[in-house]
């Protein structure tokens, strides 16, 4: 997803509607900017911290569960290919196929909740990091893939755009 130029005008549209409604929860733009903007800046990755939360300087995330280095590398590895398979799933004889199976079953059940310092400023919202379709389809959610993996130019660009009118 974070490849927005490829997307046909629908996905666009869909992209930027669901990113505006989880940036107004939040505060608005400028809010979720520099929420993004403090991800990419911490090390080790957020996503692996012990205590399942991230705080930064308008709010914080919190998760139900603690997600290693080596599920957290691999998740980085094949979200890049799920634009070109449209799954995240490989074929079932595919050598990492069982490794891939494992990081969903880890990750889907997994809600994260990202809420503003100030009650004022918005309810907030949560995500799942995976959307499971069926059985041989995972999707990685869009939301999800904007907060911790996209650039912030992208989701700039994202939040920036105007849909085509009918």
């Amino acid at each position: 997803m974070c490849d927005f130029n490829h997307l046909d005008d629908a996905a666009k549209t869909d992209y930027h509607h669901q990113l505006i409604a989880c940036a107004t929860a939040l505060g608005g733009k400028n809010f979720f900017l520099h929420m993004l903007e403090a991800i990419r800046r911490t090390k080790p990755h957020p996503l692996m911290a012990k205590q399942c939360a991230f705080h930064f300087s308008h709010g914080s995330i919190v998760w139900d569960k603690v997600i290693f280095q080596d599920k957290l590398t691999l998740l980085s590895n094949i979200r890049i290919h799920e634009a070109k398979q449209k799954n995240l799933l490989p074929k079932q004889n595919h050598q990492s196929y069982k490794k891939i199976r494992n990081l969903v079953r880890t990750l889907h059940p997994i809600t994260f909740h990202v809420t503003p310092k100030q009650r004022k400023d918005g309810e907030g919202f949560h995500m799942k990091a995976l959307d499971v379709l069926d059985e041989q389809t995972t999707r990685l959610n869009p939301v999800f893939d904007a907060v911790f993996f996209c650039s912030v130019d992208t989701v700039k660009k994202i939040l920036a755009y105007e849909p085509r009118q009918s």
